[in-house]
């Protein structure tokens, strides 16, 4: 009989789900809209009815073991999501608990960054390692930090919010409310505020001032830099020093084996990769000099957040 896990990634716009196995196989995936709803219960309603109809694609016999969830400000201690910025639904929402009236199974919820750590960990580039950093390059900056085998949660459920250290004083306006936060420099908005702000100072040669605000995106830039556009490539220079000055913080805060990037702009490749590594290896503390490798995720092709879900359960199974 086939086991499976439902792993579901709860995002801002649109939420991602799927039976996955013990292998990291995902089978019958889906995707239904998060920001459609107003109110959780109208929105956990549609999701459990996608799921009936995902589960009638499943072939031969089967059992379903657990639901792992990821989702912004996700409190792995409670079960619960507790005021995420990007979601329209306010205030500590006990989300496990209102799964388990429609399933009665084991249910695990976790922030989503954690949940991709968990994927790389147990399918991906990670496995094998105790001591590693997931950093998730998205609209913004989420990380897990995974520490002698196990995620950090801290006292409170929510360490290791990497996104939120201040690396500018008085700097960008960040979601959370508080000023110069690594995300509004280091995610896909933050690469091009800071296009805008060089373009300010000097567009010469950069065909990126043909663009406003609301038509530039990441991917655009990546693809400029290709081209060897002054203010592209600046960027990204900028953006990497941000990242990997920070990131030799971290080193020393844990020790990693590894730091693996995973999201948008991680697909940038050498343009973000190589001033990341540049930077972190000039700030770090010598006892951790080229100790430290920064690696792409393995899980660049799937849905990270969805495996890593499936993981909390497969973890705690095994437990």
């Amino acid at each position: 009989m086939n086991e499976y896990v439902i792993g579901i990634d709860i995002g801002g716009t649109f939420t991602k789900m799927g039976f996955v196995n013990r292998d990291g196989n995902c089978f019958a995936e889906s995707v239904t809209p998060t920001d459609a709803y107003d109110n959780v219960e109208d929105y956990l309603a549609n999701l459990v009815k996608e799921l009936k109809k995902s589960e009638d694609q499943l072939e031969g016999s089967y059992k379903i073991v657990g639901i792992g969830i990821g989702a912004p400000n996700g409190n792995y201690h409670k079960g619960t999501i507790e005021n995420a910025t990007n979601l329209k639904w306010r205030g500590v929402i006990n989300f496990t608990d209102m799964v388990k009236e429609h399933y009665n199974l084991p249910v695990k919820l976790t922030n989503d960054a954690n949940a991709a750590a968990l994927g790389e960990m147990v399918y991906g580039g990670a496995q094998g390692m105790k001591d590693f950093i997931m950093i998730t390059l998205g609209t913004g900056l989420g990380s897990g930090i995974v520490v002698n085998g196990d995620l950090v949660y801290g006292h409170d459920g929510f360490a290791g919010e990497l996104g939120h250290v201040n690396v500018v004083e008085n700097g960008r306006k960040c979601g959370c409310g508080n000023l110069g936060c690594l995300e509004t420099y280091v995610s896909a908005p933050g690469i091009k505020r800071t296009v805008f702000e060089l373009l300010a100072s000097d567009s010469k040669g950069s065909d990126l001032v043909n663009y406003s605000f609301d038509e530039l995106d990441s991917e655009m830039i990546y693809n400029a830099a290709v081209k060897n556009d002054p203010v592209a490539l600046k960027a990204f220079e900028v953006t990497g020093r941000i990242l990997g000055r920070k990131l030799a913080d971290s080193v020393a805060h844990t020790s990693p084996e590894a730091v693996f990037l995973l999201g948008g702009l991680s697909k940038s490749g050498d343009y973000i990769f190589k001033p990341t590594k540049k930077y972190m290896e000039e700030s770090v503390m010598g006892t951790f000099k080229n100790k430290v490798k920064i690696l792409p995720s393995q899980l660049t092709d799937k849905n990270a957040a969805v495996m890593g879900s499936s993981a909390l359960i497969w973890k705690e199974l095994d437990k």
